[in-house]
């Protein structure tokens, strides 16, 4: 697809194909998501998604919930032990690491931000455990920033459909923000990360159930469904 046919009116239609897809299965919003709809600040928005790394959408929203309600900020957080931290977000992936990060970030939140995530990439990128996908995932749901939050499925998609043709999540970050208005970088990590989980997964995809079968040029797809 040529770059000048992807203007506001093009991503509109997909944003609403996928999301009118995603309705009639009756999928939710990411863990995250929910997350930062529930609690509505950037520290637990920073803190699910370091739990959601390599972990399921349904482990991540529970370990959150338990860890989070046990310790809403960062001074409740340092007054548990790494042991606390672990036992409450089992079974996440890497959890003993992950716990050993959150308490860690917890204290430089105390000691360099009153407590508070910086609101800035860069920043949030010195502390452990936090990449670019975090830190732009914090920006966007914890603060309301826009920023692009490219994970493997944002990656995957774009290049499926032909938006981009890139090799990493990073490289795909910079160039989605050159083709795609500034209103859509929000909500895409989330529509397109569960459009990835429940229809264009990366293996075998779910093609007749998408809108936009007839026109996807199915980069990189070898068996669908």
């Amino acid at each position: 697809m040529r770059r000048t046919e992807m203007d506001e009116e093009y991503f509109d239609t997909i944003f609403t194909e996928f999301r009118d897809v995603l309705a009639q299965m009756g999928k939710v919003l990411p863990a995250v998501s929910l997350v930062a709809v529930q609690k509505q600040d950037p520290f637990s928005v920073l803190i699910s998604t370091v739990i959601s790394l390599r972990t399921k959408d349904d482990v991540t929203l529970k370990a959150s919930q338990r860890l989070l309600a046990a310790a809403p900020d960062p001074y409740a957080m340092v007054s548990l032990s790494e042991e606390e931290i672990s036992q409450l977000i089992f079974p996440a992936g890497f959890y003993k690491r992950k716990a050993a990060q959150i308490r860690t970030i917890s204290q430089i939140l105390i000691d360099r931000y009153d407590g508070k995530v910086p609101a800035d990439a860069a920043l949030m990128m010195e502390l452990p455990g936090v990449g670019i996908k975090t830190a732009n995932l914090t920006l966007n749901l914890g603060f309301g920033i826009d920023a692009i939050c490219v994970d493997c499925h944002v990656h995957q998609i774009s290049n499926r459909l032909g938006w981009i043709r890139t090799r990493t999540p990073e490289e795909s970050e910079k160039v989605l923000q050159t083709i795609m208005p500034k209103r859509f970088w929000i909500p895409l990590n989330e529509l397109l990360v569960s459009y990835g989980q429940e229809v264009c997964t990366s293996v075998s995809p779910k093609c007749s159930l998408c809108p936009e079968c007839g026109r996807c040029p199915r980069i990189g797809v070898v068996k669908s469904r």
